[in-house]
Formats: C-alpha cells, structure tokens, sequence
C-alpha cells in the first residue's frame, strides 16, 4: 500500500509559527480506517504523548 499523508493542520500553520514538525503513526479500529480511506478522518479533539523522548 502506497504512504500518503492522511492529516495536516493548515490553519495551525497560519496561526502560529512553527520550529520543529514530527511525524507519527496512529491506531485505528475498523469504522475509523474506514472513514480515514475514505477522506473523511477528523482528528478535531485529538492529542498526543511524548513518552521517554520517543
């Protein structure tokens, strides 16, 4: 299966400046790999977790 970028939040490039990006993986169950194939993945209230440095 070909990479493809699923997510990107271009309104937090306008809003602020950004130094460093990082580029992570996520886990889906199937309704959401589903949507998220489809085009319609929404990542509104999501967050994440720098654990140990990773």
């Amino acid at each position: 299966m070909a990479e493809r970028t699923v997510a990107v939040n271009r309104k937090a490039r306008h809003d602020y400046f950004i130094e460093e990006t990082y580029e992570a993986g996520i886990v889906l169950t199937g309704s959401e790999i589903k949507s998220v194939r489809a085009g319609r993945g929404n990542l509104r209230d999501s967050y994440a977790i720098v654990k140990d440095g990773e």
